[in-house]
């Protein structure tokens, strides 16, 4: 028992990172600051509260005429929560058509601005949806609901709450062969799980540098890091040292018990029943995408993508055995990907990651009919 605690403590040297905000030269891909201009907000789609969710007036971020911030409230969670909209260049001339939705999910230590630092995902053939995932929710329903954190049902939010509301105002295609799920790092466990948790909502899922196998001791460690907020794990392993800009690691926010997301992450007494249960590589669990275009992306060059590689392939391996399709990508030290790829867990790789993923997602929609 006491090896599990000694490996979430090395995570403070190798591991938290998994769970990656969006790197330093990330920055340079971002949008400019948002303004809220009311004039700008009146020419968006108007959104009305429903499915629990209660939009903030006044408190929409325009970054463009195609991409900009709501802020939400929801009883799911504590605080207000944003989701980024990026919309097609053409969603307005044609008002009668529809649009495929592909819901991205940025990793820990992360926001929904992240999504700037990967352009290919601002498509002119889809409408893109990054909600908010907290800096350390892991896309669950937390076990504990009376840490720091408060109330923290990140899955409910996101699958019975945000889902139905984009799809009630905006013009969506709301089957699930045109709608995908894609993450990176804690997102790409969250995209999986969500996929496997909820086939009949999503016909398509890409995981990137994902914490998908729960199996490891050193992916769990990456949550233990995160719960407990080992800012110093986080500043020491990631090519970012600021989120803000002001040079402070700013981390995965308060402390809360090892136990507070997917309980005791020990195997004694089948203690780890939750961990089991919500494994995206657990054969039952992939079992459930029988009929879902799945694609993994990886490196293996840096001390956080050589265990997202070994995840990875262990996902493939079982899929293969199952006799699923399932596509994977191991980039290794990244030459194969792009000039600007180091086979690490960042940006550098996941940007053009998801510029080879996306035309493939967009004619997937397109063969969908």
């Amino acid at each position: 028992m006491m090896s599990l605690r000694h490996t979430a403590a090395g995570a403070a040297l190798a591991l938290a990172a998994l769970t990656g905000a969006a790197p330093a030269h990330a920055d340079a891909l971002r949008t400019a600051p948002a303004v809220t201009a009311p004039a700008a907000v009146a020419a968006l789609p108007v959104f009305t509260d429903g499915h629990g969710l209660t939009v903030l007036p006044g408190a929409t971020e325009v970054h463009s005429p195609t991409d900009f911030t709501l802020t939400v409230t929801t009883k799911q969670l504590s605080g207000q929560h944003k989701i980024r909209v990026l919309l097609p260049a053409g969603y307005d001339a044609v008002p009668e058509r529809r649009w495929p939705v592909t819901y991205f999910l940025h990793g820990g230590g992360g926001t929904v601005d992240d999504v700037a630092a990967a352009p290919a995902l601002h498509s002119d053939s889809m409408i893109t949806v990054v909600p908010d995932g907290g800096l350390k929710g892991w896309y669950a329903d937390w076990q504990m609901q009376n840490t720091a954190e408060g109330a923290a049902n990140w899955e409910t939010f996101h699958l019975t709450q945000v889902v139905p509301f984009i799809d009630a105002n905006l013009r969506t295609r709301t089957d699930r062969d045109h709608r995908a799920v894609v993450g990176l790092s804690m997102g790409g466990y969250g995209s999986l799980h969500y996929a496997e948790a909820r086939p009949d909502l999503f016909g398509h899922v890409a995981a990137l540098s994902g914490g998908i196998d729960f199996g490891m001791a050193q992916v769990r460690a990456a949550v233990l890091a995160t719960e407990l907020n080992l800012t110093g794990a986080w500043c020491a392993v990631s090519s970012s040292s600021s989120t803000s800009g002001s040079g402070k690691c700013t981390g995965y926010g308060p402390y809360v018990d090892s136990d507070a997301i997917f309980g005791s992450p020990y195997p004694v007494f089948n203690a780890d029943r939750v961990w089991k249960a919500v494994d995206p590589a657990a054969p039952a669990n992939l079992a459930k995408l029988s009929r879902t275009g799945i694609t993994l992306y990886t490196g293996n060059n840096d001390v956080i993508d050589v265990h997202t590689a070994a995840a990875s392939k262990t996902v493939k391996a079982r899929l293969d055995q199952l006799g699923v399709p399932s596509r994977l990508v191991n980039y290794g030290n990244g030459a194969s990907l792009a000039p600007g790829c180091n086979g690490g867990h960042n940006y550098g790789c996941w940007a053009p990651a998801f510029a080879d993923y996306v035309p493939r997602l967009e004619a997937a929609f397109a063969a969908a009919g």
